[in-house]
């Protein structure tokens, strides 16, 4: 099971969108149409309750909802990964209600505590490692998870991934090299670092504009599995204005601007955003409209 789920997570990584209503609760017919058009491009694994679904601005009951809504949904037709995370007990009980829905594993965000120590975040990986029985992904977002920590953590039975969310692929290497057993490592930072970190040793990558063009996507898998870097980096020229876009303001407008070119092409009936992010101003607007033209999705 577990070098099923492996070979799988060797490609894209959907961050699926929840999406709100203007009242701002979770509307639940264009989460369905989210999953479904993911999984009617081919899509292998999608991941509620990730960055792009918002999962900080969720309540617990609602991420135990939404995780299983979109199990449901998906019913075995990919993987389902299933966002955990806050305190140890929390994303144990998060870990849980996953296994409980029928996900077939689950990522573990980065600890949001203000202080970490190596210790600490080994024994943070472990309760929740023994928490469940389902395969385990580490999302690392910062080099306080240092090769060495994620040495130790990667022996856990359960840990079958990292995907790795720091832009800094010397370090990304370290930590490969540091870690003997062999797990499938992530560009954690989707399709604009995936060409930097296949070439040390990534071999799969997120991605959050998926949700809006599957096809520029499967067009890098492409060009990174079969080593075409030049084809690669032809497909990178061609989505870094939309990913700038969702890096600006210090990547406050990463959700936005993905939800904001959803409602452009009828794929959410909303670009509803919870607090702390906010909606993009209308000159943003205007831009993500031009991109989706110059795409020809519009």
């Amino acid at each position: 099971m577990t070098t099923s789920i492996q070979s799988r997570l060797k490609g894209i990584n959907a961050i699926n969108v929840t999406p709100f209503d203007n009242q701002l609760e979770i509307d639940w017919e264009s989460l369905k149409r989210n999953v479904n058009f993911l999984l009617d491009r081919g899509i292998q694994a999608i991941y509620p309750c990730g960055n792009t679904g918002e999962f900080y601005a969720l309540t617990l009951q609602e991420a135990k909802e939404v995780t299983t809504f979109v199990t449901e949904a998906i019913a075995k037709r990919s993987l389902v990964i299933a966002g955990v995370g806050y305190d140890a007990k929390t994303a144990s009980e998060l870990a849980a209600n996953a296994e409980q829905a029928g996900a077939d594993g689950i990522m573990v965000h980065q600890p949001v505590h203000p202080y970490l120590l190596p210790s600490g975040l080994i024994a943070y990986y472990k309760q929740i490692a023994a928490s469940t029985k389902l395969p385990m992904i580490l999302y690392v977002r910062s080099e306080q998870i240092t090769p060495e920590v994620l040495a130790e953590v990667a022996e856990l039975p359960n840990v079958v991934a990292v995907k790795y969310a720091v832009n800094n692929p010397p370090s990304f290497r370290k930590a490969v090299e540091a870690v003997k057993k062999d797990i499938v490592w992530i560009c954690g930072t989707a399709e604009m670092w995936a060409p930097s970190f296949y070439a040390a040793g990534a071999e799969g990558f997120t991605s959050g504009m998926v949700n809006v063009d599957t096809e520029r996507s499967f067009a890098m898998l492409e060009a990174l599995q079969t080593g075409n870097y030049k084809q690669a980096m032809d497909v990178w020229t061609d989505i870094l204005p939309f990913e700038e876009l969702r890096e600006t303001n210090k990547n406050g407008n990463n959700v936005s601007v993905v939800k904001e070119a959803m409602y452009q092409l009828g794929l959410i009936s909303n670009s509803a955003v919870r607090p702390p992010i906010a909606l993009l101003k209308d000159s943003e607007k205007s831009r993500v409209t031009e991109i989706l033209k110059l795409w020809k999705l519009k």
